[in-house]
């Protein structure tokens, strides 16, 4: 029989609703029955696409006898992430304090209070690699619980006291030198072997790549440039990247972007489009162009959803399988491919017969240009189709408003900057669906799925994440709509989220009481909530004219003394930073009657202005349209008017003129 997750709108707790756990949604009721029985909790936390957790569900969470002794000695909750990143976030940081490490599934055992006494991630079925088994670690749970449960409940309150007591970074001035001394920061922990910063496993640092591209744009800097071109191309030919149909992987498990963990993620693949298409953009380069567009047709053809959104994740695992969808060997592909085409393919996409994955496969790397472009156009076609016959992985189709607006963003951006106008419809069409669906009675909801908005209520990210999505289509579009629902988002988190002296808490005042009310700065796979905000206040108050920028100001300061010693985790404050050293720069292009294609100088612009830069066209005094305002043709024809700050240069008609200005 199903259990208590039958009803959710979640696909992490639906691929639990028939476990034989009495899993419940997490509720005040279950901590009620918790109460009521005098037994700890058992809350366990995961994503739908997670490999670990499906590995502990098979083992532990599927079996009759460990169900027995969760259902007698607990009340089980079970939370997805995704959906509760208020609740992961808490809990989180108790895995972290007590053991050194955090992850998925994350396993906490719980007073009926919501205090934890023990937490930890994954753990197998009998003892193993030094982990007790997972019956093994219950038992002494259930021991200590009923032999000496005062002390157990007297050390989780004293667990809950210490982690609501943790303390922000002082306070610090943002200045040019800071920013320097973060980009030497970020050079020192550079891999000058493999690209991107730190050891394996290795994560795209789209956000740091976004700052270093700024910093470049700013001062000239060639080192920054270099840092960002080496870590694009070499995540761009790794097996990280599918180099039949498009997308990245959530990370490479190696130093070298050679063997991926599968899952392909939402969030990941916006931020990395429009990573992609600004260095696209800003260097000329045909192979960041085409993996810009391979990325943008993996969203629009494989994470769209029916209603017009972006679904969260496709998975990890293939039938129990990591990488059964995407490995190939050399008989695999002598499978597909004539022979003579075969024996090219695994030379060149470096298929072996030792394999560089498992049971002697290989995933797919492209570490030169192909010799013979169309023919590798073709076999890639070829194995493409070949691979669509195998099965696939599963799709998490929760449409998460953060990741969304994400998305928003990065296909606004980049159809702009690199012409693909459909790129900006279909932001658009999941604009209107994030706005229409995820806002009840005024307030933002956290996630849709089915066209069902779920109940969790939006958090920090949301606001800010589709905030920075609608001012980035505004700025595409030219329409007044989308900057007058930004400023409405960035109002209602001002009232809810703004705590004193520029820090903001990533839920809001009249959200659910959790243990504490968490407000961490530090990014993390998406921009962190706080760093979100203060890059959509810096651009609205350029697009608005209006008095956002003391808040983004407060909010960098903030974070201030994170920037330069860590500068990995601070990579969209630097964004944000680096746009307020610029000014930011503004380009207002005033046009004469509503022109349906992209004219000249609107294109020179989004060609070659900055990021961080706000490039707005239209007629003169548009309505709804501040930078418009005052700024008339010259001499009957089109002009732009480019500003740093408070200072404007004189208006120009020739787009030589623009890019000259730009430049």
């Amino acid at each position: 029989m199903p259990n208590r997750l039958a009803e959710a709108t979640s696909p992490y707790l639906l691929q639990h609703a028939d476990n034989p756990i009495d899993w419940q949604p997490w509720s005040a009721e279950a901590f009620a029955e918790a109460r009521r029985r005098d037994v700890p909790v058992l809350l366990s936390v995961g994503y739908a696409a997670c490999h670990w957790c499906h590995v502990m569900a098979h083992e532990s969470f599927e079996d009759a006898a460990t169900a027995e002794q969760v259902n007698r000695d607990f009340v089980a909750i079970k939370v997805d992430r995704e959906e509760r990143p208020d609740v992961d976030a808490v809990y989180m940081a108790a895995v972290q304090a007590m053991t050194g490490h955090g992850g998925w599934p994350m396993t906490c055992f719980l007073t009926p209070e919501g205090e934890p006494f023990h937490c930890g991630t994954y753990y197998p079925p009998t003892p193993r690699h030094g982990m007790p088994g997972f019956r093994q670690l219950l038992d002494a749970v259930t021991t200590a619980w009923t032999r000496d449960g005062e002390r157990v409940r007297t050390g989780a309150a004293e667990i809950a006291r210490s982690l609501a007591s943790v303390e922000l970074p002082a306070p610090a001035a943002v200045s040019p030198e800071v920013l320097d001394e973060a980009v030497a920061t970020l050079a020192r922990e550079f891999d000058d072997v493999h690209g991107g910063f730190g050891g394996a496993p290795k994560f795209p640092p789209s956000m740091v790549l976004e700052a270093l591209l700024r910093h470049h744009e700013r001062t000239g800097s060639a080192q920054a440039l270099a840092l960002v071109v080496r870590t694009g191309e070499a995540m761009a030919r790794g097996g990280i990247h599918d180099q039949l149909v498009g997308g990245f992987a959530r990370y490479s498990v190696d130093a070298g972007w050679v063997v991926p963990h599968f899952e392909k993620m939402l969030y990941d693949n916006a931020l990395l489009l429009r990573v992609y298409a600004h260095l696209a953009r800003r260097t000329g380069s045909a192979l960041f162009a085409r993996v810009a567009r391979d990325t943008a047709e993996f969203l629009l053809r494989d994470l769209r959803t029916p209603e017009g959104g972006f679904a969260s994740a496709l998975d990890a695992d293939t039938d129990g399988t990591e990488g059964l969808t995407y490995a190939w060997t050399p008989a695999q592909l002598a499978e597909v491919l004539t022979p003579e085409d075969a024996t090219w393919a695994a030379q060149l996409l470096e298929v072996t017969e030792a394999g560089t994955f498992e049971h002697g496969s290989s995933t797919l790397q492209l570490r030169r240009d192909p010799d013979d472009p169309q023919r590798w156009q073709r076999i890639r076609t070829v194995l493409a189709a070949a691979r669509s016959l195998r099965p696939q992985p599963a799709r998490d189709d929760k449409v998460v408003t953060a990741w969304n607006g994400l998305a928003v963003q990065s296909l606004a951006e980049a159809g702009a900057a690199l012409d693909h106008p459909e790129w900006v419809a279909a932001a658009g069409e999941c604009a209107d669906l994030l706005l229409g669906l995820h806002r009840v009675d005024g307030r933002l909801r956290r996630s849709s799925r089915d066209g069902v908005v779920g109940a969790a209520a939006g958090v920090l990210d949301d606001h800010a994440c589709l905030a920075e999505g609608l001012l980035a289509l505004h700025q595409a579009t030219g329409d007044p709509a989308r900057l007058t629902a930004a400023v409405e988002l960035l109002d209602l988190a001002v009232a809810h989220f703004a705590g004193p002296d520029g820090t903001w808490f990533d839920t809001a005042d009249d959200a659910e009481a959790l243990l504490h009310r968490p407000r961490d700065i530090t990014d993390n796979a998406t921009p962190s909530g706080a760093a979100a905000m203060a890059n959509a206040l810096l651009t609205a108050s350029v697009l608005t004219d209006g008095g956002h920028r003391d808040r983004a100001e407060e909010a960098l300061r903030v974070a201030g003394g994170l920037l330069p010693r860590h500068a990995r985790f601070a990579g969209h404050w630097l964004t944000a930073a680096e746009a307020m050293a610029a000014g930011p720069l503004q380009v207002a292009i005033a046009l004469g009657a509503p022109d349906p294609g992209v004219p000249e100088l609107v294109a020179r612009a989004r060609a070659l202005a900055p990021g961080g830069a706000v490039v707005v066209a239209g007629v003169p005094d548009a309505p709804g349209v501040p930078l418009l305002a005052d700024r008339p043709l010259v001499d009957g024809v089109p002009a732009a008017y480019v500003c740093r700050g408070f200072v404007c240069d004189r208006p120009v008609t020739s787009p030589d003129e623009l890019a000259g200005l730009l430049r």
